[in-house]
């Protein structure tokens, strides 16, 4: 689109005309009534050094200050925000040099704004996630506090006292590991120096081994662990079987854990073009569609009481996220209440 002519071109353009016709408006004049060349020349010297002050303030004001306050101002937006906003040095034949300068100036506040909302959502979040690391290692720590206090002052003479509360400090204090080496892992995720140790392997097989470590913790409910067929052949996927192992026993321990007794846990591995698809499924109670969006955030709790009394960190969902993330990979999960839960994600597989 053809630009219109900048408004100061307008302005000078006219003036210079208006001058020219003045003075030849005057030169007529002065030829129709006679008035002496000594007079008609101091006039129009005159009249014409008046003309040219009023071009050079012109120039002054409208083209050299509006000029340089413009390209100032360029300087501090590339200074404050060097992508955000088009340079204003390329839209200076706008219709309005002003009206530009105050279009940019509102952007500049918009662009402010919106760092001031990114700043305290940021601060908002560090607050939150600073409160939620305090109240998670609070509780095992007074545990262990309240339990030596105890033993030291008379417990650690009564035989039915002493072992029974160095254990539950030794259950808190092996919680407290877990919740440091969570923070850590996930740390190391989300910054990106967690480095993959991929390699190929069976993940049928490893699905299996993990169903065997846990065998004995969903003895305990009468819940069982099922694969969804037999997998006598080996499906070759490559990743990181350390890392993919976390993955699969926090899913499959999340569904003993908080699934109702007698339930069940199946799993399903099949293959997608170039991907293995593994799908957690339980006939537990299911999560209710509001708690969905956040159950991979960090230390968040669909029902807070439950999930602690189980022993859980608030960590693992999240670090299955950022686990298949630094995979490159995805994980969905869905839900019914009252039916179940199912948890699907991929891995590259490699062919046999």
């Amino acid at each position: 689109m053809e630009k219109s002519p900048n408004i100061n071109s307008k302005i000078l353009a006219l003036t210079v005309i208006v001058s020219l016709l003045s003075v030849l408006g005057l030169i007529i004049f002065f030829l129709l009534f006679s008035i002496p060349l000594q007079a008609t020349v101091f006039i129009l010297s005159g009249f014409v050094f008046f003309v040219l002050s009023v071009l050079a303030l012109y120039y002054f004001y409208h083209i050299f200050l509006t000029r340089h306050f413009l390209k100032l101002n360029e300087a501090i937006r590339l200074r404050l925000f060097p992508h955000e906003i088009p340079k204003i040095s390329d839209q200076l034949e706008d219709e309005d040099g002003f009206k530009t300068l105050n279009e940019r100036v509102h952007q500049m506040i918009e662009m402010r704004e919106k760092e001031r909302q990114n700043h305290d959502h940021i601060d908002s979040y560090r607050k939150q996630y600073l409160g939620n690391v305090s109240h998670e290692l609070k509780t095992p720590v007074f545990n262990v506090q309240g339990y030596i206090d105890t033993l030291l002052h008379g417990g650690l003479s009564d035989p039915e006292v002493n072992v029974n509360f160095l254990k539950r400090a030794e259950a808190s204090i092996e919680r407290l590991i877990h919740i440091i080496d969570d923070l850590e892992t996930i740390t190391q995720l989300e910054s990106g120096t967690l480095i993959l140790d991929k390699e190929q392997f069976d993940i049928a097989q490893l699905v299996k081994d993990i169903f065997n470590s846990l065998e004995f913790e969903a003895s305990k409910k009468t819940y069982r662990l099922t694969l969804a067929k037999k997998y006598d052949k080996p499906i070759l996927v490559f990743a990181d079987p350390f890392r993919i192992r976390q993955v699969l026993v926090n899913l499959i321990s999340n569904s003993i854990k908080y699934g109702k007794v007698e339930g069940q846990t199946t799993i399903l591995i099949s293959t997608l073009k170039d991907d293995v698809v593994v799908e957690v499924s339980d006939n537990g109670l299911g999560i209710d569609p509001e708690h969905l969006p956040r159950i991979f955030e960090r230390f968040y709790r669909v029902d807070k009481g439950r999930s602690r009394a189980q022993g859980g960190t608030g960590l693992g969902l999240s670090i299955v996220k950022h686990i298949l993330e630094a995979h490159q990979k995805s994980i969905e999960v869905q839900s019914v209440l009252g039916v179940g839960t199912t948890f699907r994600f991929s891995i590259s597989s490699v062919e046999v």
